[in-house]
C-alpha cells in the first residue's frame, strides 16, 4: 500500500483526480448511451470501477472506467442478450449484469494466478487491428443518432418486420406449451386460444426488437444508412456536427480545459436555453446509486453458463486495456506498476460496479495522463476522481439529464477517430507482408464479424507465422558438415584423412522445437552412410521442446542402430536436461560420449582409433 495515502502529495492528487472526474463525465455518458444501458450505466461504472481500481490496483495513477473497448464489447454483449429476451431491457438486465459480474471475478482470478505478466506478449500486429477495428466500429454505430435517425422510431420501417414478429411469438407459444407438456396436436385449440390473445401492443413491440437487431453492428449500420439519410433529422445533425467542430476547434485555443467538456456544456447549454426541440438522453436517477441484486435473485449459475466464454472476453480485454495504460502511466511517471495486483483491484471495481448496474471498465489511457499532467502522484487521485463524479451525479443528474442525445453522439465520433491506430496504418507500407496480413484480418474480422474471435484468430495466425519464422531460421543456420571441410575444427587436433572424411558435425542454430522438427529431420538425412562417428554441436541449441525432443531421440536411436557413434558437444542445460528426462544420456548416449568442446570430442575420437 506504499504511497496510498502519502498526504505529501496530497493538493496533486486532489487536483488530478477532479481534472479526470471532469474529464470522464462526458465519456462516460456518452459510453452509457452507445451501450444501450443508458447514461447511467456509464456513470455508474466510471465510478466504481474508478475508485475500487484504485483502491485496489498497482498502477499508482491510473484512473478506470469504462473505455471504447470496452463499451464496444459490451454493446454487442447487451444487444445480444437483451435480443434473447425477446426485446426487453429489464428481463435481460439480470443476465447482462451476471455477466459483467463474471468477467470482474475473472479478472480477480488472472491477477491472483499470474496472468498478468503474460499480458505483454500480444504481438503489435493484433492489438492495432483491434483498436483500430474498435474505433471503426464506434463510427460506423454513431452514424444513425448522428443523423438523428432511430430505426426503433421509424414505424415505416418497423412495420416490415411484423410478419416475422407475428412467427417469433408464435413461436413462443409453442415453446411454452412444449415445456409445460402441452400436447400441441392434440390441444390445438389451446394453441389457437393463446394465439388470439397476442395483442397488436405486443407485435409492434417485437417488430421493433427484431428492427433493432437488423440495424445494429457495423453491418446493420451500413444497411440501414441510405434510408437513414433520406430520413434526416437536421436539428440532432447540427447539434453533433457542432459538438465536434468544438471538440477540436477549443484543443487549438487550450488543452489546459478538456475540450469534450466545453462541447457537453455549451451546445447542451444552447440547445436548452433555446428552447430547441431536440431529443434529450434518458433521464439520470438521482439520488446515491443501489445495488441491483436482481443480478442473485432473477438469474441462476445454470443459466449463465452459455455467457462464460463471453464474460472471459471481457476479462481479457479489460486486462490488456488496462495493462497498456499501465505503461503509459509507467513512462510518464518513471515508475513501475504490478500487473497481477492491478488485475486484481480491476477485477473488483468491475464487479462492484455490475452490482450497481455499471458498465465494466478499464485503465483509460486519456484520463490517465490527465491525471499525471494535473498533479496526480497516488492512487487517491484515481479515488478522488470517482468520488468526483459522484458528487456530480447527486448534485446535477436533473441538470444532465437534459443534454441532447445529438452531443453524445458527436463526442463518440471523435472518441471513434481518436481511438484508431494511425502509427500502425501508416506503418503498413514498410511493415513485413505477413504482419500486414495478421492486421488487416483482425481489422476486418472484428469490425464486421466478432471483437474476440477476430483477437483469437489474430494470435494464432501471428503465433503459426512466429514459429514458422523460427523454424526457418533454425534451418537455415544449422548444417551438416564433414570434419575436412572446416579449417577451424580440422585444426583442433591432428588426425588422419580416412579418418577426418568419416567424422561428420551436425550443428544445430535455434531452438529444436515443434516448428522446426521437419527441417531437422531433413539434415539429419544429409548425412552419409558412410560416416562413422556424428557430432552434435549444440551450444547454439538453447531450447528444446517435446517435439524435438522425440523427433532426436528417432534419429539418434535410427543412428545408433546402424553402428555409428553418437557424440554431443557444447550441450546446453534446458536442451541436457530434456535429454536426461527419458534417459537418452546415459542409456542411449553414454555419458563419456557428452563432451565440453570440439577438441574433446576429436581426442576421444583419435584414442578410440590409437586402440
Amino acid at each position: 500500500m506504499k504511497n496510498m495515502f502519502n498526504f505529501k502529495h496530497l493538493k496533486g492528487d486532489i487536483y488530478g483526480g477532479i481534472t479526470a472526474g471532469i474529464v470522464a463525465l462526458p465519456l462516460a455518458l456518452a459510453f452509457g448511451v452507445s451501450s444501450g444501458l443508458g447514461p447511467s450505466a456509464g456513470l455508474y461504472g466510471a465510478i466504481f470501477v474508478g475508485f475500487f481500481a484504485a483502491l485496489f490496483g498497482g498502477t499508482n495513477t491510473q484512473i478506470s472506467g469504462p473505455t471504447a473497448p470496452m463499451t464496444a464489447v459490451s454493446m454487442v454483449v447487451i444487444a445480444g442478450i437483451i435480443a434473447s429476451f425477446e426485446g426487453d431491457v429489464s428481463k435481460a438486465l439480470p443476465a447482462i449484469l451476471a455477466v459483467f459480474l463474471l468477467s470482474g471475478l475473472i479478472q480477480v482470478l488472472l491477477g491472483i494466478l499470474g496472468v498478468g505478466r503474460y499480458i505483454k506478449y500480444i504481438p503489435y500486429p493484433v492489438v492495432s487491428g483491434f483498436m483500430t477495428a474498435i474505433g471503426v466500429i464506434i463510427l460506423i454505430t454513431q452514424l444513425l443518432p448522428f443523423v438523428g435517425y432511430y430505426p426503433k422510431e421509424d414505424m415505416s420501417f418497423v412495420n416490415q418486420f411484423k410478419p416475422q414478429a407475428e412467427e417469433v411469438l408464435l413461436d413462443n407459444i409453442l415453446k411454452d406449451e412444449a415445456s409445460d407438456g402441452i400436447l400441441v396436436l392434440e390441444n390445438f385449440e389451446v394453441t389457437i386460444e393463446r394465439a388470439a390473445d397476442i395483442t397488436d401492443t405486443q407485435i409492434i413491440t417485437e417488430s421493433k426488437t427484431i428492427a433493432g437487431r437488423e440495424a445494429s453492428g457495423v453491418l446493420g449500420s451500413l444497411k440501414i444508412l441510405p434510408r437513414a439519410l433520406q430520413h434526416i433529422n437536421w436539428l440532432e445533425l447540427i447539434l453533433a456536427l457542432s459538438t465536434i467542430i468544438v471538440i477540436y476547434g477549443f484543443k487549438r485555443i487550450t488543452t489546459k480545459v478538456p475540450s469534450t467538456l466545453v462541447a457537453l456544456i455549451l451546445i447542451s447549454g444552447i440547445a436548452v436555453g433555446f428552447g430547441l426541440d431536440y431529443r434529450p438522453i434518458e433521464t439520470i436517477p438521482s439520488g446515491f446509486p443501489v445495488p441491483n441484486f436482481s443480478v442473485f435473485t432473477d438469474f441462476s449459475l445454470t443459466s449463465i453458463m452459455p455467457y462464460f466464454f463471453t464474460a472471459l472476453t471481457l476479462a481479457l480485454l479489460g486486462a490488456i486495456d488496462t495493462l497498456l495504460t499501465s505503461v503509459v502511466a509507467d513512462n510518464l511517471t518513471k515508475t513501475k506498476h504490478l500487473p497481477n495486483k492491478e488485475l486484481i483491484g480491476q477485477g473488483i471495481g468491475n464487479s462492484v460496479a455490475a452490482l450497481f448496474g455499471g458498465l465494466p471498465g478499464a485503465g483509460a489511457t486519456i484520463r490517465t495522463v490527465v491525471n499525471i499532467n494535473a498533479g496526480g502522484v497516488t492512487r487517491l487521485s484515481g479515488m478522488i476522481a470517482g468520488l468526483m463524479l459522484l458528487v456530480i451525479m447527486l448534485a446535477f443528474s436533473s441538470i444532465a439529464s437534459q443534454i441532447p442525445a445529438a452531443v453524445l453522439a458527436g463526442i463518440l465520433i471523435t472518441v471513434g477517430i481518436g481511438v484508431m491506430d494511425y502509427k500502425g496504418l501508416k506503418a503498413m507500407p514498410y511493415m513485413p507482408k505477413s504482419e500486414v496480413v495478421i492486421m488487416i484480418v483482425v481489422l476486418v474480422l472484428a469490425s464486421v464479424w466478432n471483437l474476440v474471435y477476430a483477437v483469437g484468430i489474430g494470435l494464432v495466425i501471428a503465433s503459426l507465422m512466429f514459429m514458422k519464422k523460427i523454424g526457418d531460421l533454425t534451418s537455415e543456420h544449422s548444417e551438416v558438415t564433414q570434419l575436412s571441410d572446416n579449417e577451424n575444427w580440422e585444426s583442433l587436433i591432428d588426425l588422419p584423412s580416412a579418418v577426418k572424411n568419416q567424422i561428420v558435425v551436425k550443428q544445430i542454430k535455434g531452438p529444436l522445437f515443434f516448428g522446426s522438427t521437419s527441417e531437422f529431420q531433413s539434415l539429419a538425412q544429409q548425412i552419409p552412410n558412410e560416416a562413422a562417428y556424428i557430432i552434435f554441436k549444440m551450444d547454439s541449441m538453447q531450447y528444446m521442446d517435446q517435439s524435438g525432443l522425440f523427433t532426436m531421440e528417432d534419429i539418434l536411436i535410427d543412428f545408433v542402430s546402424q553402428g555409428k557413434k553418437i557424440l554431443l558437444v557444447n550441450v546446453l542445460p534446458q536442451p541436457k536436461a530434456m535429454l536426461e528426462r527419458i534417459d537418452i544420456i546415459p542409456a542411449l548416449i553414454p555419458s563419456e560420449h557428452v563432451f565440453e568442446s570440439m577438441e574433446e570430442s576429436l581426442i576421444f575420437i583419435k584414442g578410440i582409433k590409437n586402440n
